[in-house]
């Protein structure tokens, strides 16, 4: 059991301009990447020579579908076995020193974390760098009551998740493997303190602790999904000198984040907190260690949902103690590999996008991968396999990628051991209809946007609530349209006789009917962002809406219709909903896409080593 326990998995089209790279087209294009390495460092790099001037794992992106890659496991495996035999797990508790407000009452006892911890069997004196993985899954679950079920395994056994892949694959190369459990989970002690100071400064103390094992070259790297991803954005606030690097998949940057986007609400928000209490509970005597955010933890997101406006989301200070990119921006100085599903609705992708352009701005060497998939890994085809039109269907199976271990390699080799060159920042992004491109950052730094005021739209409808909704539809146009971006629609208003409401936008292929994203807002927080103000019935207000990150062809001669709904999937709808909204769809609206232009033979196309199933 891993991430999905709690942040949970929600579970062909293709243009004219699909790529068959040959073998002898490649080396034709290699030859365009290395004139164009000069702008790009090694984004674009190649090299067919017989005699490569570079290691198996520094295989520029260009040329790993060449590569001699098991493409028949159910996780990415590298294609070179390491030499070193993977030594029997050990198990250490870890001192923390906590801060006086993050202090436990109840039945206090010694604040420790609990690793568990392999090594590779390395001649005496070599020293390995480690790569941990920590989130609050291990042991976790039903405590064996009847139409509950068991917990999880403990730490001491390699999770599903990354534990296991990396123990199959990079303990024999000389890496060790850690599995901590965060505070008040697994054998770890303390309360549980989700995703605040407390976890953050336990998880911290761990990092610290691995860089300055007899055994450690130093160089600590954090990864994981979901809630194990969020807890590498945790170790990087206030970040031990030993952390190198972190590798976030689908890992929050903040709980008020995770679960308003422009304000808002998810349903499971409701109940996220006193979930993660009730399923760690073990009725030990760890149980009546009890610290302030047990209580206030809960209560949150009730007074937010319903009284932001009047100061319901800032009584205290729960969300801004988790709210971790900021700290990370202005302290962290190791790298950032960044992992995310275009589809996943359970960590929205707009927590990877501007953060990846943020991190960058701060000097912080950042890299991604982002496709088509749900909440899950980049090479697990057979969840990329389940998926729906719509939501990542159209993009399988280029989807699954299979040349992932050997990515993550290079970059771990590089970042942790000091080996052969600096991974090139940028983001290998996939289309929705499968095909794969790499940007220095994304949206592209070319991208034009196309403004369109709503009166040049056909529109249906002018008001919004539990009963009614409206939408627009954009005229097709002679060309295809490439979004690859934010869109933005800003959109006028005017709340009835409630102090709220909510608009949520779902934009279509206008000739498929196919599904190509979403946006939400609640008008208390119309100028985007956490900051709730309070709303005026039957006065005009601009709701500055931004949509979901999209990477989407939508063809020439289809239109775009956007459908304007009180809710959409996940969300709860507002207080206000049986009143609504009347909505402008007219010149006092905008919706503005960003549009991107890639010729079929540009060089920021490249072909993916190829799953497919036997």
């Amino acid at each position: 059991m891993e991430g999905e326990v709690f942040e949970a998995e929600i579970i062909a089209s293709s243009d004219s301009s699909r790529l068959n790279i040959t073998l002898g087209t490649t080396f034709a294009i290699s030859v365009v990447f290395l004139f164009l390495a000069v702008g790009f460092g090694e984004i674009f790099s190649g090299n067919n020579s017989e005699s490569p001037a570079y290691e198996w794992w520094e295989t520029p992106l260009h040329e790993r579908h060449l590569m001699d890659l098991d493409m028949n496991q159910s996780r990415s495996v590298l294609p070179v076995n390491g030499s070193f035999k993977v030594l029997s797990y050990t198990e250490h508790f870890v001192s923390v020193e906590l801060p006086t407000s993050e202090e436990d009452v109840g039945f206090p006892k010694d604040d420790l974390m609990h690793v568990a911890l392999w090594l590779p069997d390395v001649p005496e004196g070599t020293k390995v760098p480690v790569l941990m993985t920590i989130h609050p899954y291990y042991d976790f679950g039903g405590e064996g009551m009847p139409g509950v079920g068991e917990d999880s395994n403990p730490n001491t056994v390699p999770d599903g998740g990354i534990g296991e892949w990396f123990y199959d694959n990079f303990i024999s190369h000389g890496y060790a493997l850690a599995q901590a459990s965060t505070f008040g989970t697994g054998k770890s002690t303390h309360c549980q303190d989700v995703k605040g100071l407390g976890e953050q400064t336990g998880i911290q103390a761990v990092v610290d602790w691995l860089g300055e094992q007899e055994w450690s070259n130093g160089n600590v790297g954090l990864m994981g999904k979901s809630y194990a991803g969020t807890t590498n954005w945790e170790a990087a606030q206030n970040p031990s000198d030993h952390l190198k690097t972190i590798v976030p998949i689908s890992g929050s940057i903040g709980v008020q984040e995770m679960f308003y986007r422009n304000g808002s609400s998810e349903a499971r928000a409701l109940g996220y907190d006193a979930a993660y209490q009730a399923a760690t509970s073990d009725l030990t005597s760890d149980e009546l260690r009890v610290c302030s955010d047990d209580i206030i933890g809960p209560l949150n997101p009730f007074t937010t949902q319903l009284w932001a406006q009047y100061g319901g989301a800032e009584w205290n200070d729960y969300w801004e103690e988790r709210r971790h990119l900021p700290d990370v921006l202005e302290n962290y100085r190791g790298s950032v590999y960044l992992v995310w599903g275009m589809q996943d609705w359970n960590v929205d992708p707009y927590h990877a996008f501007p953060t990846y352009q943020k991190l960058r701005d701060a000097g912080i060497p950042a890299r991604g991968i982002m496709g088509q998939w749900a909440h899950n890994y980049p090479d697990q085809p057979d969840r990329h396999g389940t998926l729906e039109s719509g939501y990542g269907a159209e993009a399988f199976p280029q989807m699954s990628r299979m040349d992932w271990a050997v990515e993550l390699f290079g970059w771990f080799e590089y970042w942790l051991k000091g080996n052969g060159r600096e991974p090139a920042s940028m983001v290998q992004m996939q289309r929705n209809d499968g095909l794969w491109h790499v940007e220095e950052t994304w949206p592209a730094a070319d991208i034009e946007w196309e403004v369109i005021t709503l009166d040049q739209t056909t529109s249906n409808g002018n008001r919004v609530s539990s009963t009614s909704s409206a939408s627009f539809e954009i005229a097709a146009s002679q060309q295809d349209r490439f979004i690859s971006g934010l869109p933005t629609l800003h959109l006028t208003v005017r709340p009835g006789t409630c102090d709220g409401g909510q608009v949520f936008a779902t934009m279509f292929d206008g000739e498929t009917n196919l599904r190509i994203g979403h946006a939400t807002m609640d008008v208390r927080y119309r100028d985007g962002g956490h900051q709730a103000k309070t709303v005026v019935p039957l006065v005009s207000y601009l709701m500055q809406m931004e949509f979901n990150p999209i990477d989407a062809i939508i063809p020439a001669g289809h239109s775009i219709k956007v459908e304007l709904t009180e809710t959409g999937e996940d969300y709860l709808s507002s207080a206000c909903a049986p009143i609504g909204m009347s909505v402008n769809l007219d010149a006092s609206s905008t919706i503005s896409l960003p549009l991107l232009e890639r010729d079929a033979d540009a060089p920021e196309w490249f072909q993916v080593p190829q799953w497919w199933e036997e």
